[in-house]
């Protein structure tokens, strides 16, 4: 069955359009590596600080305490990183620092793990281009893939100005950047800003529904009209009875072995967080149901955590369980300290992450208020097949055959 698209006044949908044009260069099999620099500070004139000491401190998410030592005394030798003070290479955990060190910490090349490179541009102005992000591609850099990522195509993609934009050029970025995020394993459409403009008006309305969500956190804030509504599908377990749900869980970190900042869940001491659920189609001989899913806000894997928690996971989410909690619950007793990688880092754990992908879950469509015309503009990414409905792969079939 279907139900309504939302109470956002647009015009009726459309056959979603072909892209505009494709970009993306294929990925180095090294990356470039990277290098943090910092300068060592003496809080007191009598402190004293070791090496060891500020980095298992300043950068204990990078690695464990015995990995850290490992990684200085090996120096460059067998792992694949160094660390230098005041430019020598220092091989002593214990070496005391003096205030005004520099210290650069050298994560040399490697090789990240698959990602695809392509992107699809779904709209294009002066102000901001819309892509369709595949499944696989993280949109920021973070953990191994540090080049392997949207913005590194935004930066290699020589961008034409247009001559309105050349006579606004202190406004114009060198690139577009990613005004919000979307999952490693989550695909379509993802909003950039290619002005400064652009970039804080954009990034304020994202703001804007996180903060409603907080203020009043009940069905009627749906209805009420804002400067950018977001429009997802997906394909959950179960059959969902009600039409629509409107899931007001909060969300927050909880403890999760593996991942040193902790991991987003269901938590009754997170942040506000709103889904308005709208079931499209039931699938009763595969136990499936497919949804529309509209955040108001946008926490990290909001919606994978909100189906989850009303006892919907996605269709083959690896990581998140019926209730919005990790499918596995490791006791706190195993840690992670007496494990570390051939680098010196966290291992990776056998148990899933957040950045895993596998699950079915496609940002479809928006609504926004132009940042700089104020006319409602509306974006939309086609559907991967297995999102589509009965109706909808109909059609699609009727216009290849012509």
């Amino acid at each position: 069955m279907s139900a309504a698209a939302g109470e956002t006044p647009v015009v009726d949908e459309a056959p979603p359009p072909r892209a505009l044009y494709s970009f993306g260069t294929p990925w180095t099999e090294l990356n470039e590596g990277l290098s943090y620099t910092d300068t060592f500070r003496c809080a007191d004139a009598d402190a004293a600080a070791t090496l060891i000491e500020f980095y298992s401190t300043n950068y204990k998410s990078s690695a464990p305490l015995p990995g850290w030592i490992k990684r200085i005394r090996n120096g460059q030798a067998s792992f694949c990183l160094q660390i230098t003070v005041d430019g020598e290479v220092v091989t002593d955990p214990d070496m005391t620092l003096r205030d005004d060190s520099k210290l650069v910490y050298h994560r040399l090349p490697w090789q990240e793990p698959f990602a695809p490179y392509l992107l699809e541009v779904l709209y294009e102005d002066d102000d901001m281009v819309a892509l369709n992000k595949p499944s696989g591609l993280q949109v920021l850099p973070k953990g191994l893939f540090q080049q392997r990522t949207v913005l590194a195509q935004l930066q290699l993609k020589d961008w034409k100005m247009t001559s309105s934009c050349r006579s606004k050029k202190k406004d114009v970025q060198s690139h577009p950047v990613p005004v919000h995020r979307l999952g490693r394993g989550t695909s379509g459409l993802l909003l950039c800003a290619k002005t400064k403009i652009a970039k804080v008006r954009l990034a304020s309305y994202f703001a804007e529904g996180a903060i409603n969500a907080g203020n009043k956190r009940d069905k009627t804030e749906f209805g009420k009209e804002r400067k950018i509504s977001k429009f997802y599908r997906a394909l959950v377990t179960g059959i969902i009875e009600n039409d629509e749900v409107v899931v007001t869980q909060p969300i927050g970190l909880v403890h999760y072995p593996g991942v040193a900042e902790g991991l987003y869940a269901a938590c009754s001491s997170g942040k506000p967080a709103m889904s308005k659920v709208c079931v499209l189609e039931r699938l009763p001989c595969q136990n499936k149901t497919m949804v529309q899913v509209q955040i108001h806000s946008g926490r990290p894997h909001q919606i994978r955590i909100h189906l989850a928690y009303i006892g919907h996971p996605l269709v083959d989410d690896p990581l998140y369980a019926i209730g919005g909690h990790p499918k596995i619950d490791e006791p706190e007793s195993t840690g992670r300290d007496s494990s570390f990688a051939h680098d010196g880092g966290y291992e990776r754990p056998l148990r899933p992450i957040p950045g895993d992908c596998g699950y079915h879950l496609h940002a479809h469509w928006l609504v926004l208020c132009h940042p700089t015309t104020n006319k409602m503009v509306k974006i939309t990414a086609p559907l991967p097949q297995i999102l589509q409905t009965r109706e909808e792969r109909h059609a699609t079939a009727e216009q290849v055959g012509g």
